[in-house]
């Protein structure tokens, strides 16, 4: 990872956005932090999460290596540009029943088109749940609400 500094200010401003967004309060997400290159994220566990075998569902820990690969990645595209998920590949290496799961993310590569990132999940005793990358196609003129508003990305 490079050692290039994100303001902090637009850090938060993509946190509050994000977290407050229709799919991360489904699923109880939140962006608690977010640097150049990395992303940490959480879910709080409750029996939402759950599959009929009272396990967490596959498809909610995808959704947190989607969202922690996307917001590592995020930052380092041209500012409005967004990004769309077209490839996502995860191996679940552990069952999670409750608790806390944070998934660490990290910029593997940002290009003009494509991107790369890859995520690791674990449970609130550090066991490792999860594993999974996902690829991102760089898309021109695809907007958060309000993101012409935010802070600039590294400080001046």
């Amino acid at each position: 990872m490079s050692d290039v500094k994100m303001n902090p200010e637009y850090a938060e401003a993509v946190a509050r956005s994000v977290n407050k967004s229709p799919y991360f309060l489904l699923l109880s997400m939140k962006i608690n932090d977010l640097q150049w290159g990395s992303s940490f994220l959480e879910i709080q566990l409750d029996k939402k999460h759950l599959q009929p075998f009272g396990f967490v569902h596959g498809g909610a820990i995808a959704s947190l290596v989607d969202a922690a690969t996307f917001w590592a990645v995020f930052p380092q595209i041209k500012r409005g540009f967004g990004l769309t998920t077209v490839d996502l590949k995860v191996n679940f290496l552990s069952p999670a029943k409750d608790g806390k799961l944070s998934a660490k993310g990290r910029c593997i590569r940002a290009g003009k088109t494509l991107a790369l990132g890859d995520a690791q999940i674990r449970n609130d005793k550090g066991s490792l749940v999860a594993h999974g990358t996902a690829t991102m196609m760089v898309v021109p003129d695809l907007k958060m609400p309000d993101y012409e508003n935010f802070p600039p990305v590294h400080l001046r």
